[in-house]
Parts: C-alpha cells; structure tokens; sequence
C-alpha cells in the first residue's frame, strides 16, 4: 500500500498508526536469546496469551478485548508465535469468523518457516513480518530468510522484514528486492536487556524514554528507499499506544468516567465511613451516576470533588488505565 511521497506502507502499520490493531501475544516462548530483547520478565519464556495487556484464557476473552477497542486488525507476537502454530491458527481463525475476512492480520517470526509451516495459515494470516537474528545481517542472502521469503510470497502472503535498529543493519539492503517492505524499529532499552546494552556501551538517547543512543543513525543508510519504514520509540509510546487507548476508553467508559487526551480514564472515589448507602444519598447519586466497587463508591471526580463536605471518609481522584487497567495515579482530596 503507497502512502504518502509514494513509499509503501504495510496495511497492519497503517492500522497500528490508528491504534486499530489489537496486540495478540500468544506466548512468550522463544528459540533465540537475542541480547536487544525488551520483553518484560513475566512475559519472557513463559507460555501464556495476552491480548494487549488482558490475560486471554478462552475464546470469549480475546473476542471481547477485540471488541473492547474495536479492532479492525490483530498484530500476533511473542516470544515466537510460529512455537506454537495450533494455538495461531485457532485464534485467528476465531478472530476472521467474529469479525470478517477484511481483519488484518499480521505475524511476527524470528524463524525462516517453509511452505508446510506456512499453508495452515494461509486464509488466516495476511501478512508475514520475518525477524533474522543480527548475527545472519552481514549474510543474510546465504541464509534461509531468501527462501522463505520466497515461499511464503508464493502462498499470497505480504512478507516484510521487521527488526530493531542495530549497527549493521544496511546489510539487509540485500533483500529489499524480495520483500514488501522493511520496517525498522528504533531500538528500545527495557528492564530485561539493560544488561547488554550496558555491557556494549550503549546509553539512551533521552533519560525520560526508551530509545537508544545512535539507534537512528545506524538506520539512516536504508531511510531513503521506498519500501524501507522507521518506527521511533516516541511514535510508538505518542501516537500508536495512545490511539488504542483512546479507542478503548472510548468504548469501555461509563458515563462519569471522564476520558482524558492520554486515553485514560478519571474518575472519583470514596471509602464512606457511614456505609455505600448513607454516602450515595449524601451525594445525591441514582442509576449510572455511580458504581459500588470492593465496597468503595466511584463517581465522577468534579461530583465528588463538588460533595465533599457532605460525606465523611477517604476520597482521592483515581487515573488508570482504560478497562479496569493500571492504575497511573491516585490523588488524595
């Protein structure tokens, strides 16, 4: 798909740009002990699924995260999802039956699949993101990665090369020919991979960020070609994270839920000292104006702020994440 100045962009990127794809990890196992790997420590190596940050445990779990923010796409990821073929195909499968064959679907591998691992997902993957270990750059057109580009654009998939950026990495100029696009991710630190990156002598570009110093000077030699994407660390956290967000704050809000520009959600919340029922009449609250939760009353923060003299017991306005997540602050009044 051409974007603008006539470089292409791969479809899932331009449903990730609008925050309308939904991250399905589907486990955390993996072949490879890449030392720039930033998944976290409760996810590394262990076999579970998550979509976006809900723990998926049935079919009806992923469905509803998908409809939380109402998808029109799936990023699978990991770990290696190719580990676990079965459970990829189930799930998109699941995925194509509730919301139609137009559901993007995009595939993150670290392997070099044939064609036989490949057939059973064809129908149900749309586009193949294939991930060389930074050790096979430098020859990367005498590797497997060729032939399985090869195979896998024989099947109908869209087959790009997706990696981090990393010194080098102008080698892969070598399959541009071969492939739709190859988009490259600012290297990121994390809490599982700082070591390495201490013990290389890298620092980050900005100690409020993830992005690493030098990260986009090493990409900067592939930057001009058309098939070739950099996806910065900011673009991610600013623009990518925020618009999923804000799709799912939008759709999960209650109606004294306030959604703010970050896509989280504020609200109100008290502990009464003279009971759930006492407090509610204080404030004047009915039907959706409040929710009892863990024997606490949440309401819209201005409400509550507005009522506080009527009500005695611990207040604070409350921002957390869309859909019952993180909580990002807690503010006493």
């Amino acid at each position: 798909m051409r974007g603008t100045g006539d470089r292409y962009i791969a479809p899932g990127c331009l449903l990730c740009r609008e925050g309308a794809k939904l991250v399905l990890f589907v486990t955390g196992r993996c072949e490879r002990g890449c030392w720039y790997c930033p998944l976290s420590a409760d996810r590394k190596g262990v076999d579970r699924v998550w979509a976006n940050d809900r723990e998926v445990s049935s079919d009806d779990d992923l469905l509803a995260e998908a409809r939380a923010m109402s998808a029109l796409g799936t990023g699978v990821t990991g770990g290696d999802p190719l580990l676990v073929p079965e459970r990829v195909a189930h799930c998109c499968r699941v995925l194509k039956e509730a919301f139609g064959p137009a559901h993007q679907v995009h595939l993150y591998t670290g392997q070099a699949p044939t064609a036989d691992d490949l057939r059973p997902l064809v129908g149900l993957v749309d586009e193949l993101r294939l991930h060389p270990p930074h050790a096979d750059w430098g020859r990367i057109l005498e590797t497997p990665y060729p032939g399985a580009v090869r195979a896998a654009r024989s099947l109908g998939f869209a087959v790009g090369i997706e990696v981090p950026s990393l010194p080098g990495i102008e080698a892969l100029a070598a399959l541009l020919p071969l492939v739709d696009f190859l988009n490259i991710n600012e290297l990121e630190w994390g809490d599982t991979c700082a070591d390495g990156m201490r013990a290389r002598g890298l620092e980050l570009a900005d100690p409020a960020g993830n992005a690493v110093a030098g990260a986009e000077a090493w990409a900067r030699p592939l930057l001009g070609h058309e098939k070739v994407r950099f996806c910065s660390s900011a673009f991610k956290d600013a623009v990518q994270l925020r618009r999923r967000m804000l799709r799912i704050a939008v759709n999960t809000a209650r109606p004294f839920d306030e959604v703010s520009e970050d896509g989280t959600v504020v609200y109100g919340l008290i502990r009464p000292d003279g009971g759930v029922d006492e407090a509610v009449a204080a404030l004047g609250l009915s039907g959706e104006e409040y929710a009892v939760v863990d024997g606490a009353v949440e309401l819209a923060w201005d409400r509550l702020a507005a009522g506080r003299g009527a009500v005695s017991g611990a207040m604070a306005v409350v921002e957390r994440y869309p859909n019952r997540g993180m909580i990002v602050e807690v503010t006493p009044l």
